[in-house]
């Protein structure tokens, strides 16, 4: 076996480690959530998008570092377009990576100005700007988003409040208390993605509509 063939035979059965081990980590989650635990799953005035009746959410908790999240991006978009009215997706901040506290409160301020939305796709495309070895820097995240229409003032007073930060510990605690340990992490109608996959989650979706209508 030359050196090349070898590396490969490596690099495959490190990832074949890797996708167990994410199997395993997340076939720990219950596949129910318990009845004291549902409320942790809401917040007033969470991010949303969808139909504003729809009888399935899709709650995700994420963190705008992390490269998963970016990639479900799109494919969650297609979910909701899918069945137009019938599902809506609601974000909560789950800051795991190193420096993405900051980021998510930057965030958190877009969304009290109506740009929450563009600024997180344009977190999402420009990840490699201002996330380096699963690192954040908020000074240039907060550059990133300076690049939107918005009142950069207000923003800079906003996600330095006692306000926002209040937003965040709320969505980290109630993360904790969901068992939230890596991101992205998704709920279906109070059910948690519990093998993780994009078409289990497709698979997850279509349960719950096919429950709900």
């Amino acid at each position: 076996m030359n050196n090349k063939n070898l590396f490969i035979g490596v690099t495959a059965f490190i990832a074949i480690i890797f996708i167990a081990a994410v199997g395993v980590y997340k076939s720990k989650l219950p596949s129910t959530i318990a009845n004291e635990q549902l409320p942790a799953l809401e917040r007033i005035n969470a991010p949303t998008k969808g139909g504003k009746k729809a009888k399935v959410t899709i709650v995700e908790f994420f963190d705008p570092a992390c490269g998963t999240c970016s990639q479900f991006y799109p494919l969650l978009n297609n979910l909701v377009k899918k069945y137009q009215g019938k599902v809506n997706v609601v974000m909560r901040y789950a800051p795991l990576h190193q420096g993405s506290e900051d980021v998510v409160k930057m965030l958190e301020a877009a969304h009290l100005q109506g740009k929450f939305w563009p600024a997180l796709e344009l977190l999402f495309a420009n990840q490699e700007r201002w996330v380096e070895h699963h690192v954040s820097n908020p000074t240039r995240a907060l550059a990133g988003i300076k690049t939107l229409e918005l009142d950069h003032e207000q923003l800079d007073i906003d996600w330095n409040s006692s306000k926002v930060a209040k937003v965040i510990a709320q969505d980290i605690q109630d993360g904790k208390t969901l068992q939230v340990r890596a991101t992205p992490q998704f709920f279906v109608n109070g059910k948690p993605l519990v093998v993780f996959g994009y078409q289990e989650l497709v698979n997850l979706v279509e349960e719950a509509v096919a429950e709900a209508y």
